[in-house]
């Protein structure tokens, strides 16, 4: 059966983070990452962190592609039976091995195995052999809606790390105690025609946002909570709004979160839409937007109303 082909789309996604830190900087001692500098407070996550969320809950939840053999996962972490990393090459014939498809065809393979590939496109290079394809979906980074200051905490481990040691030793990190992030997405048809990428597959990716988010465990990472997904579909392959996160803010506003008391909790804080709200009614009644869908978790508080359908969580 063909399936309907993906319209060109924006996303705006919203998560909260308490007790960690989710993409952390290596260049700065594993602290939060901060690309718009100490002054602004902000902190931001990487779109590659997005990404390996969307990844993991796919393969978890189809490790053996899905009942159509369609939704393998390409970009992973996997090894041989000694231990050895997959190649890139590797990682192709196993995929195309495993949906039953030749291995003459590489981007035709990928296009119909590979749910990631579909989306985010991929670059292959081989001794002999490369091509390149820029996927359909594209995040930015997500950035935090107000300023956080981080917390550098130490605790002890009781098991020593070595046999000539006679106790355990001291372990230090810094971590975060809440902050709600907004990331902003693309979807583009004329891509999506490329590689495949349906509508299906983007129902997927919505859902692979909010649950990746929910499931991926780390302790470093803090426990995550989805808050907000909006997706606002075109009716022309060829239009954008473009920038929409930027029209949605939190309350209370800075100087709270540069205080002594800051919020610490969802519970704490409101997600005020109106400006959103303004702009995506107003580009509904010049019949440049479709289609708009929006999924809110559980304890939000929300300013304005998002004009769309509301969908049931997952």
């Amino acid at each position: 059966m063909r399936m309907p082909k993906c319209p060109s789309a924006e996303i705006v996604f919203l998560k909260c983070v308490k007790d960690g830190i989710p993409n952390r900087d290596p260049l700065n001692d594993s602290d939060a990452r901060r690309i718009f500098g100490e002054s602004d407070g902000r902190i931001s996550l990487s779109d590659v962190s997005i990404k390996r969320d969307v990844r993991d809950y796919v393969l978890s939840k189809h490790p053996d592609g899905g009942p159509n053999r369609n939704l393998f996962v390409y970009c992973r972490e996997e090894r041989d039976q000694q231990g050895k990393l997959l190649t890139r090459k590797d990682l192709v014939a196993r995929v195309l091995d495993d949906a039953g498809l030749p291995q003459d065809d590489l981007r035709s393979g990928l296009s119909r195995a590979s749910f990631d590939y579909r989306a985010f496109g991929a670059v292959y290079s081989v001794t002999g052999f490369s091509f390149h394809q820029t996927g359909p979906v594209q995040f930015g980074w997500a950035h935090s809606l107000h300023p956080v200051e981080t917390k550098y905490v130490q605790g002890t481990v009781v098991m020593p790390s070595d046999e000539d040691r006679t106790q355990g030793t001291i372990w230090s990190t810094y971590i975060l105690p809440f902050a709600v992030f907004a990331m902003p997405g693309v979807v583009n048809a004329t891509l999506a025609g490329q590689t495949g990428f349906t509508s299906e597959d983007l129902d997927l990716l919505l859902e692979a946002l909010w649950n990746g988010t929910s499931v991926r465990q780390a302790r470093g990472r803090g426990i995550q909570k989805p808050v907000l997904l909006v997706v606002v579909e075109y009716s022309d392959p060829f239009s954008r709004i473009g920038f929409l996160e930027e029209r949605v803010a939190i309350e209370p506003e800075r100087e709270k979160w540069l205080s002594d008391t800051p919020p610490t909790q969802l519970s704490d804080v409101t997600i005020d839409v109106t400006l959103l709200e303004a702009v995506l009614k107003q580009e509904q009644e010049r019949g440049r937007v479709a289609r708009v869908r929006y999924w809110v978790g559980d304890g939000l508080r929300m300013k304005g109303q998002i004009p769309g359908v509301r969908g049931a969580l997952w």
